[in-house]
């Protein structure tokens, strides 16, 4: 080590430098390890504690709306379309 070159620098550039390092190191094998993990998961059919769905859902209902509902439902969105 160079004598005019403090100790304070060199820490400032060998500390970075070996976290960098050990963050590539630890990042990879996350990432890896990861992926094998996810290879071997073996796949679950549901969760046991829910019944599975058998229908498609409730049927869908419709009201047929009066001519004064209809005008009102009309100026209700002209007035949110104006920005009031």
């Amino acid at each position: 080590m160079p004598e005019h070159v403090s100790i304070l620098i060199w820490f400032g550039v060998v500390l970075p430098a070996v976290l960098v390092i050990v963050c590539a190191i630890g990042l990879a094998g996350y990432r890896f390890g990861l992926q094998f993990e996810i290879r071997r998961r073996h796949r679950v059919p549901g969760l046991p504690a829910l019944p599975s769905q058998r229908g498609s859902g409730p049927h869908r209902e419709y009201v047929e709306l009066t001519p004064a509902e209809r005008a009102a439902f009309a100026g209700l969105m002209r007035q949110l379309g104006d920005g009031h």
